[in-house]
């Protein structure tokens, strides 16, 4: 793998139940959202509406387990949600999912489709390799609020993502910093699955097996590996 992944015993300890899929891609086609990728997304909606069958995404078996480990860090699960649960919860109100980019759609549309936690890095912008530890509450989190840049500190305990510089993902996989997200210019990437039990592991494997495919329709020629769960 291009990038190196690791995850902390202390994180391990916390959720033992934890696994993590990697799609590393490489020569990715980005741009704009199209008609393709919107369609896409409208039937992930589908999807999951099919999936919950009238429940609310919280009362989803996976999603109770995200919630548990939220707060068993110290986080508020029904105020910051897991990317999952706070992506299907806009995707079955009146707004809709969002369109951002060709790959945060493709991405988005597996994630909700599957009630899995996806999110995606640009490997270029990633500064050594990546690390889901507990934080010490110093490290530094670039984010954006009121439309300027400004930096935040995770709050000690917390689990987050983070590289040499600092924070990439803050509460495990809540919100992405703007540093190393995927822009209309980024070609490599690397997207992470995460699951907890009692999700299947192959379950978790063939959300991969899915992105994968959709990144390969969407940029053709580009070198896409599914490494194995960890």
């Amino acid at each position: 793998m291009t990038l190196t992944l690791t995850v902390s015993d202390e994180v391990r300890a916390l959720a033992p139940g934890f696994t993590h899929v990697a799609v590393e891609a490489h020569g990715l086609t980005n741009g704009p959202s199209t008609e393709g990728t919107s369609a896409l997304l409208d039937d992930a909606a589908r999807r999951l509406a099919g999936r919950l069958d009238g429940r609310a995404p919280h009362e989803d078996p996976h999603m109770a387990a995200w919630r548990e480990v939220y707060t068993a860090f110290g986080s508020k699960p029904s105020r910051t949600r897991n990317s999952a649960e706070a992506l299907a919860r806009r995707a079955l109100s009146d707004a809709g999912l969002p369109r951002i980019n060709l790959l945060v759609d493709l991405y988005n549309a597996v994630s909700v489709a599957r009630l899995i936690p996806v999110g995606g890095e640009d490997i270029d912008r990633v500064s050594g390799g990546m690390r889901l530890v507990r934080a010490a509450g110093d490290e530094e989190f670039e984010t954006v609020a009121d439309g300027a840049g400004t930096v935040e500190h995770p709050d000690a305990g917390e689990v987050v993502w983070r590289d040499a510089v600092g924070v990439t993902c803050r509460r495990w996989n809540w919100r992405q910093g703007p540093r190393t997200r995927l822009t209309e210019q980024s070609t490599s990437a690397i997207f992470l699955l995460e699951g907890l039990a009692p999700l299947p592991v192959p379950a978790l494997g063939a959300a991969a097996a899915e992105l994968a495919e959709l990144l390969e329709k969407f940029s053709p020629g580009a070198r896409v590996t599914v490494h194995a769960p960890v």
